[in-house]
């Protein structure tokens, strides 16, 4: 069962969010809701939700490819 939920916790200040993943698209910026930082992938994930978050991407969790960018 693929998960759609995930926590992104921030690097820069240890900030949480709990954040709908989407499973047609791949989310490569996301902008820290307690200090502003905007996060990108990190070197070899795919999007934020793999770098950062406590469950990768649908496309991962389903071992599509690998990689949410690409999706059919």
């Amino acid at each position: 069962m693929t998960i759609l939920e995930a926590t992104i916790t921030c690097p820069h200040c240890g900030a949480a969010f709990k954040e709908a993943m989407p499973t047609d698209a791949c989310r490569y910026f996301y902008t820290c809701g307690a200090c502003g930082a905007v996060l990108k992938p990190k070197p070899g994930d795919c999007c934020v939700f793999c770098s950062y978050a406590d469950v990768p991407c649908p496309p991962v969790q389903e071992s599509k490819s690998g990689c949410c960018r690409l999706k059919p």
